[in-house]
């Protein structure tokens, strides 16, 4: 039966009504609990968040990398029920948890459910992630080739000396310093101190981050991620479902999401710092700020995926928001924190915050960044959002991005909140934006 008409077809609206999620943990603790838990705890707290039961939910979109086939089902029925509703297990390295919410929207906007949760956990091991298999292709041996070729491959783990090598080639290229780099770890430690979340904590002077335990070269141990336990949750609705359930007061629209995958420019062009991202993270940047009208001076708040300083400072400059080259600059001028342009990692980032691989993005991408309008955060937020905040959740637009590389997903997601989201009248005209970014 052909198509009544060669229009595409209209997609919906898709808006976040509840989030949760856990305080991340260092694995291996003796009080530690298991991914059911976890899971349990950010699921329970999304949905009473958004005031719905789960017999509503219609589909789950479940997202971790550690763990055996239809782990996302135990956690649910764990923590849940047992609904009888579609769950689809996520496996996407960094990128899982927004991954999740990535296909929890998509289900969506295009009619096939009104009510997804999204919901990304892990239980991880001590020390440096390691390769699961050596019996299969390893994913990421075109980026360990360009590695090669450029500067080596030594004995120590692999994800600190790619962002450390593209740390060194962006020195060379550009004169960036060290000091640069370590004031990023120095922020994002500062920031953590009023995230009750975070894994860490504790303040540390620069001195103390500069001569930290060296990981790999120059990159110390306090401009790292550590691996976390942990997990966060997002309940997202249609426009219907927003209305039948009257929840306009607290739904955040996802206004633009883009995803782009690694470019010919990734190896073809040599250069480590396209290897781990950077040409993914400006395409996709691109797209997000061309469909949501928005450019980075509209921005006030960033979340971005720091797995190393590098990547963050990197990110400025794939975000656009300083020249290719000037990261270093916008760090020294202190547009990274607050009192400069932006407050980028205002979570601690995952520096400090801690890095649960299946929940990173979907705490970053999603919970972080509207538990900062909420109780949660509303002294930290009030800091920064001042005139924008006026201690309302409804008066502000939190936007945010996403960036995963290895094995090479870049998504950049934007988050709009009206008044009034059903206001036509209402522009977005001396409203305030914030992004987020994270691997």
């Amino acid at each position: 039966m052909p198509l009544a008409t060669s229009e595409p077809w209209p997609l919906r609206r898709v808006f976040v009504v509840g989030v949760g999620m856990t305080k991340f943990m260092k694995p291996g603790l003796e009080n530690s609990r298991d991914y059911p838990d976890l899971a349990k705890e950010a699921g329970q707290k999304a949905l009473a968040d958004a005031q719905i039961p789960y017999s509503v939910v219609e589909q789950a979109c479940i997202g971790y990398v550690y763990g055996d086939s239809t782990s996302g089902q135990r956690s649910i029925y764990h923590s849940l029920g047992l609904t009888g509703i579609p769950i689809i297990n996520v496996n996407n390295n960094c990128a899982t948890g927004s991954t999740a919410l990535f296909m929890a929207r998509q289900l969506i906007q295009g009619g096939m459910a009104d009510c997804v949760l999204a919901l990304g956990f892990e239980k991880m091991e001590k020390g440096s992630i390691q390769t699961k298999s050596s019996q299969r292709t390893n994913p990421i041996d075109k980026h360990l080739e360009v590695l090669i070729n450029k500067y080596g491959l030594s004995a120590k783990p692999v994800t600190p000396q790619m962002f450390a090598c593209a740390g060194k080639e962006h020195m060379e290229k550009y004169g960036t310093k060290v000091e640069q780099f370590a004031k990023i770890g120095w922020k994002n430690h500062k920031h953590s101190v009023n995230n009750p979340y975070s894994q860490f904590q504790q303040e540390y002077s620069l001195d103390e981050v500069m001569t930290s335990r060296k990981v790999f070269d120059y990159l110390t141990v306090l401009q790292c991620c550590p691996t976390s336990d942990g997990a966060a949750a997002a309940v997202l609705a249609s426009e219907v479902f927003v209305r039948k359930y009257g929840l306009e007061s607290k739904a955040v629209e996802i206004l633009a999401q883009e995803m782009v995958t690694d470019l010919p420019s990734s190896f073809e062009d040599k250069s480590i710092i396209k290897m781990v991202g950077f040409d993914m993270s400006k395409e996709a940047a691109r797209k997000c700020y061309e469909k949501s009208g928005l450019r980075p001076n509209d921005i006030n708040v960033i979340e971005l995926h720091d797995c190393f300083s590098v990547n963050e400072l990197l990110t400025y400059e794939a975000l656009g928001l300083c020249p290719e080259g000037q990261g270093g600059r916008l760090v020294d001028r202190g547009d990274n924190t607050y009192g400069g342009k932006w407050v980028i990692n205002p979570s601690g980032g995952l520096i400090s915050k801690g890095h649960p691989l299946g929940a990173t993005v979907a705490a970053l991408g999603c919970t972080t960044c509207i538990f900062k309008l909420t109780t949660v955060y509303l002294q930290l937020m009030l800091c920064y959002f001042t005139c924008d905040v006026r201690g309302f959740y409804n008066s502000i637009y939190p936007c945010t991005s996403e960036y995963i590389v290895n094995p090479t997903v870049y998504y950049c997601y934007y988050f709009s909140k009206q008044s009034n989201i059903f206001q036509s009248n209402l522009k977005m005209r001396g409203m305030r934006i914030s992004l987020g970014v994270m691997e």
